[in-house]
């Protein structure tokens, strides 16, 4: 039986791990916040596939009661500066354990590689829209797909162990041997609808593509990107950033999740999404005057 710790009891780890335990696999799920009532209650999955409740295996509130080994340790955490991973896990990992790293942004994967460097790295990138509605309701919205990859090397047999499990639960799954690449096609939305949903004061994706300054903004956002993907060996498709619009354009009128914990009065992902894609660019001396201004603005808000 596989065994996974599960470290973010949010939307994304909820969601994701539940789909694991739809198919048999012993979820432990380490929540702070919400432990009383998940405890008690479980998780409550909304889909607009079919809304289903998630019971896990075991819940904990303090990392120090665990006892067990795991087989992955999924870590579903925003992309903060203030939560250190290794700190979180150094006591918890085996030397066989593999950590899955299902978090936004670009070259967020190197400070758990560096402490951890005997245990493989999974590297996962959600294309969802999921959202926590309330206590111990998780809402989704929209896709689920999943792409994942073995950080540094190509795709391993763990890799597509868990990919098998994911299908099975009726998760659409890409495995890749080059998951950075994946990660600045990732970055190349994210990176421009999500800063600017909070710049623009509460736009969501479709007010951003009906005013045509807005529109311009998010073009050379991403152009942008696209420069610097470049530099790092990552050669995006020129069609990209028409795709993403056309896309976009296609989809529910959607707050991103930057503007989101912005309302809430949370902590946004500014660094891992913008912060890093403009201290490489700084490495490379590079100049990215779009990234660089939507990030001063947001920084300072």
């Amino acid at each position: 039986m596989t065994k996974i710790l599960v470290i973010g009891a949010g939307a994304i780890g909820s969601f994701y791990s539940a789909k694991l335990a739809q198919v048999g696999v012993k979820i432990t799920l380490w929540c702070r916040s919400d432990y009383d009532f998940i405890k008690k209650n479980g998780i409550k999955i909304e889909s607009y596939e079919g809304d289903f409740q998630f019971i896990p295996h075991k819940i904990i509130e303090n990392l120090h009661e665990i006892d067990d080994e795991f087989d992955y340790i999924l870590i579903a955490t925003k992309a903060l500066p203030s939560i250190d991973i290794p700190v979180l896990i150094k006591n918890i990992l085996k030397p066989k354990t593999k950590i899955i790293l299902i978090q936004n942004g670009i070259h967020i994967e190197k400070n758990i590689a560096e402490n951890f460097p005997n245990n493989e790295l999974i590297s996962a990138i959600a294309f969802i829209g999921v959202s926590r509605k309330s206590l111990g309701v998780i809402c989704h919205q929209e896709y689920g797909k999943i792409i994942i990859g073995t950080y540094g090397a190509k795709a391993s047999d763990a890799v597509h162990f868990l990919e098998n499990l994911w299908k099975k639960s009726g998760i659409e799954v890409l495995v890749t041997d080059e998951i950075l690449l994946e990660r600045w096609k990732k970055l190349v939305w994210n990176g421009a609808f999500n800063p600017l949903s909070v710049v623009l004061h509460g736009k969501n994706t479709t007010e951003i593509l009906n005013s045509d300054l807005a529109l311009n903004l998010v073009k050379n956002i991403m152009n942008e990107i696209c420069n610097l993907a470049k530099i790092d060996n990552c050669e995006l498709p020129a069609e990209i950033i028409e795709k993403n619009i056309v896309a976009t354009k296609k989809m529910k009128p959607y707050k991103t999740s930057m503007l989101l914990d912005f309302e809430a009065g949370r902590q946004m992902e500014v660094e891992a999404i913008l912060g890093n894609a403009i201290k490489f660019a700084q490495s490379k001396s590079i100049t990215t005057p779009y990234l660089s201004t939507i990030y001063a603005i947001i920084t300072n808000y």
